[in-house]
């Protein structure tokens, strides 16, 4: 016998409340992610945009000091990533742009020179004065090297920097510089094995965005390993 119409206690269609649930959560879960992937996509993107767009910039202001970022070197020879580097410094130093070069950098175990030594030495030799010449000889990491040079710079009394890497390092470098309380620009080497093919260059702003990324995020160094040549 059915039961009287009107009567709540019986109803023949399924529920649906839990497979509803399941349902708006798990399309709540899919933007979420999407929304996720989203914003990383354009975080990464942004910043490889922002690594391109520095390692455009060649500003020559003039500044206290030319500071040039260490590579690997051989027994007191300059890699020619590092060679690169320190000639760009050279000629911005024939230029005017500042009365000195700080060259920085340690070395590694084993090795008889730091990096900033055979700099200095590179340097010395295409006739820049010795007394024209910093040499910071610490700092295995680029944040480490800035730490120096920034803590080198006050002793000195001198706060403005035109920086002096591969394009690709211009932005991570200026940034950490800044945050150290040091008034920084870059003006990069256009020449050597960073700038040599596509493909090191491609290489060098993935390169870079991972390890800015990883210094905003934890304020450490990330320097991830050069393969463009040495």
């Amino acid at each position: 016998m059915k039961p009287a119409t009107g009567d709540s206690s019986y109803d023949s269609r399924p529920s649906r409340t839990g497979g509803g649930f399941v349902s708006a959560l798990a399309r709540w879960v899919r933007r979420l992610v999407a929304g996720a992937v989203l914003i990383a996509v354009v975080l990464v993107g942004g910043t490889a945009f922002r690594v391109w767009q520095v390692a455009r910039i060649d500003d020559t202001t003039p500044a206290d000091a030319i500071v040039v970022l260490g590579a690997a070197q051989y027994s007191g020879t300059p890699s020619s990533v590092f060679e690169a580097r320190l000639e760009q410094a050279y000629k911005l130093y024939k230029r005017g742009v500042a009365p000195q070069i700080i060259t920085v950098g340690g070395k590694q175990e084993g090795d008889q020179y730091t990096e900033a030594a055979s700099g200095k030495m590179y340097l010395s030799d295409r006739g820049v004065p010795s007394s024209s010449i910093t040499a910071v000889e610490t700092g295995s990491d680029t944040l480490l090297s800035i730490d120096a040079v920034s803590a080198q710079m006050s002793t000195q009394g001198i706060n403005s920097a035109v920086l002096v890497s591969d394009p690709w390092h211009s932005l991570r470098t200026r940034t950490m510089a800044r945050d150290t309380g040091l008034a920084a620009w870059t003006a990069p080497t256009r020449q050597g094995p960073a700038v040599f093919t596509r493909e090191s260059q491609l290489h060098g702003i993935a390169r870079e965005t991972g390890a800015l990324l990883w210094y905003q995020l934890t304020h450490f160094s990330a320097d991830f390993p050069y393969t463009a040549g040495q």
